[in-house]
């Protein structure tokens, strides 16, 4: 397939603009985004096929959320996913809080304070007409791709998020390993997909590297 344009926090703050963050669908549309994003998930392990396809032994739910700190008091928050493409026993993902403005921590709660979805309900589920409506890819993607189009950027694909999230952590310097387990990317084919190499090379080929002084 044609390689697919990157995800970056410039384009998500571009979108951010173009959403009400007071209205319940886009409250969800950007929690979910953030979410999908700094988790490197699939886009479809966040949101539903259909309406009528939610099934909470299947679909992540807010139920499948837990917090956890290390033991040098480093918060996670971790999504138990109950089953994904690569396993039917389901997987675990995960982000930590963000400085930037694409920050998913107050994201997921504007989201869950507008919408308030049940423990069983859809996580990204959002109040339409007074009930809850799980949030469907295709409605996601076609917000998504209305911010864009307003934004004057690109158009959208679902798994730019993914390779977006992958070359994010890569220009941060996070090793490629790490990055490797963070995406849950079973080979290196992920590595095709990245655009920007002298970058995300950068930081490992400098006489005095930064990354040296830093440890």
């Amino acid at each position: 397939r044609p390689k697919r344009e990157p995800v970056t926090l410039e384009t998500m703050l571009a979108i951010r603009h173009s959403l009400d963050l007071d209205d319940a669908f886009d409250a969800a549309v950007w929690a979910c985004l953030t979410t999908t994003f700094f988790a490197a998930a699939r886009l479809g392990e966040f949101t539903v096929p259909t309406l009528s396809a939610f099934d909470p032994l299947v679909h992540v739910t807010p139920s499948c959320i837990r917090t956890e700190i290390d033991r040098e008091g480093l918060e996670q928050t971790v999504f138990a996913l109950p089953r994904t493409k690569t396993s039917i026993h389901g997987e675990d993902v995960y982000w930590a809080v963000q400085t930037e403005r694409c920050n998913p921590k107050p994201a997921l709660h504007n989201h869950l304070r507008l919408n308030a979805p049940g423990r069983k309900n859809a996580l990204f589920a959002y109040r339409h007409h007074g009930k809850l409506r799980p949030l469907t890819k295709s409605a996601f993607l076609a917000r998504i791709q209305k911010a864009v189009t307003t934004a004057g950027l690109p158009h959208f694909h679902g798994h730019s998020i993914r390779i977006g999230a992958t070359l994010e952590y890569l220009l941060r310097g996070v090793p490629f390993d790490v990055v490797k387990v963070k995406g849950r990317w079973r080979s290196d084919a992920f590595i095709v997909y990245l655009r920007r190499h002298a970058q995300v090379m950068a930081p490992y080929m400098q006489s005095q590297p930064r990354l040296r002084s830093a440890f």
